[in-house]
């Protein structure tokens, strides 16, 4: 069956159907993994996007039940060069097209994804649609509808991928510490990565108030990664400038970095063509250490390496860029206990060269409940607590 990829600028691109049948609009980007398609496809930061796999081959090791990083497919479309046939991997369940079949995502295979992402590096990620079956349409029709659909910038997205109750993810071994995260778009990994830490994750909706994070009493906050365009977050921005004004230990991701930001009075922009593959360096500057890193971005914060300012909260500094176009990649304020990275630390399938991060939370709580500042109420044990899905 053939199917197309029409961009906003007129270039289509034609191939066959893939997965789904239909119709799906959001903004092309291209992703360099050779692995980790399906944390990609269910990553929440990829919701309304088109993703373009720049490996050739695709869907070798089919898809699994474990390694899904949200309850669903995300992204609003998937471009392939070469899909496989037949998945090879004891863990797989079903093959990757199955799976996009099963949950609506509409798909093309066969075109030459190397000229595609050409197009994409010269002229930036644009707004695009896969259309296949009853959605296909004269070419005009079908730009009109891409046309028609919303830019990423401005959007707010956010707030379609939050979870809509608060659950808590209990530490593996006894509790040492409790961290209130804002789920922005959390990936399931991330509370893995902290439980595994002895602490305690209470995930909470993107419209949390400042009145129930203290009630919590958390050792620490923290910021996840998530979609859209991070001048539309308002409410996590002043709710983190809420969390650092009673100076709770605090770390954020990806979009979380972007709200870190925002709260600390700096701007975010629109990059080209974003950041997104596993192989990407990041330079600290207090250390010299390069990190090979994971990230998925369109968006980044205004700054330059090694820069200082002033913030509400203080002096705050550029920590972490990338050597590749000079973009931030963290920050950290100076007088309240707060910092931030733009890549994944949680990375699955990797890299991992970052995730000491991790250690580094825990050694801000481990100061702040040392102050008593901020400590672990014991009355409460996690059998006590309302329980949920990591997912």
């Amino acid at each position: 069956m053939t199917a197309v990829l029409v961009l906003e600028d007129g270039r289509i691109f034609r191939g066959e159907a893939y997965g789904a049948s239909g119709q799906g609009l959001g903004e092309a980007v291209f992703a360099t993994g050779m692995t980790g398609y399906q944390e990609t496809l269910t990553d929440p930061s990829y919701h309304r996007q088109i993703v373009v796999q720049t490996a050739p081959q695709i869907g070798n090791t089919g898809w699994n039940d474990e390694d899904d990083e949200s309850a669903q497919i995300q992204v609003a479309g998937y471009v392939v060069r070469d899909p496989s046939r037949t998945p090879s991997s004891w863990r797989s369940r079903r093959s990757l097209g199955d799976a996009l079949a099963e949950q609506g995502i509409v798909g093309v295979a066969g075109i030459d994804t190397r000229a595609l992402v050409r197009h994409l590096r010269e002229r930036g990620a644009m707004r695009a649609g896969v259309f296949s079956g009853d959605a296909l349409a004269p070419a005009d029709e079908l730009v009109g509808r891409v046309l028609a659909s919303p830019p990423m910038v401005g959007a707010d997205l956010y707030g379609a991928v939050t979870t809509r109750e608060p659950y808590v993810v209990a530490p593996t071994g006894p509790p040492r510490l409790r961290v209130a995260a804002l789920d922005v778009g959390i990936k399931s990994n991330t509370p893995r990565m902290l439980t595994e830490r002895g602490i305690e994750v209470h995930v909470l909706p993107a419209n949390t108030s400042i009145e129930a994070i203290e009630a919590l009493n958390p050792d620490g906050f923290f910021l996840s990664n998530g979609p859209g365009d991070p001048a539309t977050a308002d409410g996590p921005v002043a709710l983190t400038q809420q969390v650092l004004q009673r100076r709770i230990p605090l770390f954020g991701i990806c979009f979380g970095n972007q709200i870190l930001a925002r709260a600390l009075g700096r701007g975010t922009y629109k990059l080209r063509y974003g950041h997104r593959g596993i192989n990407i360096p990041v330079v600290e500057h207090a250390t010299g250490r390069v990190a090979i890193t994971s990230q998925n971005h369109g968006f980044a914060v205004e700054g330059e390496a090694g820069e200082r300012f002033d913030t509400p909260f203080g002096p705050a500094e550029i920590t972490h860029t990338c050597p590749n176009d000079g973009c931030v990649e963290g920050l950290r304020a100076l007088e309240v206990p707060a910092f931030s990275v733009q890549y994944h630390p949680e990375a699955a399938a990797g890299p991992h060269d970052a995730a000491d991060l991790f250690d580094r939370f825990v050694e801000l709580m481990d100061a702040g409940a040392a102050s008593g500042r901020h400590r672990l109420r014991t009355e409460t044990s996690p059998a006590d607590l309302p329980q949920g899905d990591d997912a």
